[in-house]
């Protein structure tokens, strides 16, 4: 049995792991390089200092099975209704629902958060787990840059998915302060 919780402190050695992992191996990340235990410290701090959830998926005995967070999709003030998700599962979780609950809790997230539309950017147009994912849980496809990066020896892909929260737009939104003013 596993769970989906905050992040806490304690998880960062496993989140940089996780990362680490599809940085080296995967196309998911356009980082070239896994960033240090710091930065990805640094990087939690500045997406709750903004109000937005960091969640983990722990199992019984205490591994962490993945990660996701939100986050704003772009700061400039127009898109303060806007958010990124994120998520990374573990190699050794991968097919145990893992990535669907913590998308779904993040989902519940920002909508509870008035959000009225969170983006998913995919790379790699073959990157099928993630579309399914991010499909599965009512995203639809916005669009693909085409060999926008270029990773591991080849041209890379931007998949953009969309999924309305809330209301979405058919109604005016709670005003909020853009983003890096919270």
């Amino acid at each position: 049995m596993w769970s989906v919780r905050d992040s806490s402190d304690a998880n960062l050695s496993d989140i940089t792991h996780i990362y680490g992992h599809w940085v080296e191996h995967g196309l998911a990340s356009f980082e070239l390089a896994p960033p240090s235990p710091a930065t990805m410290a640094q990087r939690r701090l500045s997406i709750l200092a903004d109000g937005f959830p960091y969640l983990v998926a722990v199992d019984s005995t205490g591994e962490l099975l993945g990660f996701g967070y939100a986050s704003w999709y772009r700061t400039r003030p127009a898109y303060r209704f806007a958010c990124e998700d994120s998520v990374y599962v573990s190699p050794t979780a991968l097919r145990r629902s893992v990535g669907r609950r913590l998308l779904a809790e993040l989902v519940c997230r920002c909508t509870a958060m008035e959000f009225r539309l969170m983006v998913a950017v995919i790379g790699d147009s073959g990157n099928a787990p993630s579309i399914e994912l991010h499909r599965s849980a009512g995203f639809e496809m916005a669009g693909v840059l085409p060999s926008i990066g270029w990773k591991h020896g080849r041209w890379v892909d931007t998949v953009l998915m969309t999924r309305p929260l809330g209301a979405g737009n058919h109604s005016p939104p709670v005003e909020r302060a853009p983003a890096g003013q919270n």
